[in-house]
């Protein structure tokens, strides 16, 4: 895929974007997580030492503070950059946490269904038998990468199983695009909006999954992923606007551009290497450079959102303040914009 940008600017925006970042106080939850994943991502994209050094000094003065007591789906966001770290200096510390937070999905984690992950953000069980998009990133994604570096085939299973589920409950099959939740009791997605970082969510994880399984094509749930995914992205890219964005409610021309989202939206695109879409990322690119600030802030981006009662619920989410999941979505946006020549989509997929 060859896209319109100069590597020079690309590159320019991914250390704004880092620098910036790193001047945030975050602490160890899931903006943090999704922040962190970015800059893990762009060390290993651009192998700048700085980067990595950085994220170490961090994550080092974190775990020297003292960690959460209990472990929550969100919280386990974390774990992405955790990987990143102990790959690159071998420090078992690292993976010892990687793995308290396995052993939390694994054995503590609330589930429901067919071993269906509930959205947990604290200790108490605010959403029962609830499923959100969100935990595509924080937990199944985070567990996918782990089975993989173990080749533990009963965790890769599992991850699948996320995948698959929240696929079912969560895409619909009418339009191709993901509400923000389902509520298993109910049996609705209660306020039923295509909210657009919930998309993001699902798409950007679902297009990382046959890139880091080998073998993907041997798994029967990798086949819904790809044709979800394919089926998403299909009916995406249509909703895109003038500007090479997305709306926070995606199919509402009355809700504003949101950044978070248009960025995952973006990045789960050039992750899958069709060249359909290389017109619609040629704008995207150029949206998305307009809404990094000088210093690296990325703009636009809506405030923590819960699956909210009504469409003005959406609509009115502040957009006014830096957010860890909007500096850490357009990093692995602009990370795979920098390789994506060297993407190429299995069209037999």
């Amino acid at each position: 895929m060859n896209l319109e940008m100069n590597e020079n600017e690309i590159r320019d925006v991914i250390d704004r974007i880092v620098k910036r970042t790193m001047k945030m106080d975050l602490t160890w939850d899931w903006p943090c997580g999704v922040a962190y994943y970015g800059i893990a991502d762009a060390y290993e994209t651009t192998k700048d030492e700085t980067y990595l050094n950085l994220l170490k000094d961090r994550v080092d003065e974190l775990i020297s503070l003292g960690l959460p007591k209990v472990w929550t789906v969100n919280a386990c966001a974390m774990g992405h950059c955790l990987i990143t770290l102990y790959k690159a200096t071998n420090d078992k510390k690292y993976w010892d946490l990687v793995m308290s937070k396995i052993e939390y999905i694994r054995k503590d984690a609330l589930r429901f269904g067919d071993n269906v992950l509930q959205h947990t953000v604290s200790a108490n069980n605010d959403f029962p038998e609830q499923c959100w998009a969100d935990t595509l990133f924080m937990a199944a994604f985070f567990l996918l990468r782990v089975g993989v570096e173990l080749k533990d085939e009963d965790m890769i299973e599992d991850a699948l199983n996320q995948y698959y589920w929240h696929i079912k409950y969560l895409q619909d099959p009418d339009t191709g695009l993901y509400y923000h939740g389902w509520d298993n009791i109910a049996g609705n997605h209660m306020s039923g909006f295509y909210w657009g970082r919930a998309n993001a969510w699902a798409a950007f994880t679902m297009s990382q999954v046959g890139n880091i399984l080998p073998k993907c094509y041997l798994y029967p749930k990798y086949m819904d992923i790809a044709g979800s995914l394919n089926e998403q992205l299909a009916a995406i890219k249509l909703l895109q606007t003038e500007d090479g964005l997305w709306r926070t409610i995606l199919d509402d021309p009355d809700s504003y551009e949101e950044i978070s989202a248009s960025a995952g939206i973006a990045a789960a695109m050039v992750s899958r290497g069709n060249p359909l879409h290389t017109k619609y990322l040629n704008k995207s690119i150029k949206g998305m450079l307009k809404n990094v600030s000088a210093d690296g802030r990325v703009l636009n981006v809506s405030g923590g959102t819960a699956v909210m009662k009504d469409r003005d619920g959406y609509r009115n989410i502040s957009r006014d303040w830096i957010q860890g999941w909007g500096q850490g979505l357009a990093l692995a946006f602009f990370d795979r914009v920098l390789i994506s020549a060297s993407i190429a989509k299995d069209g037999a997929l």
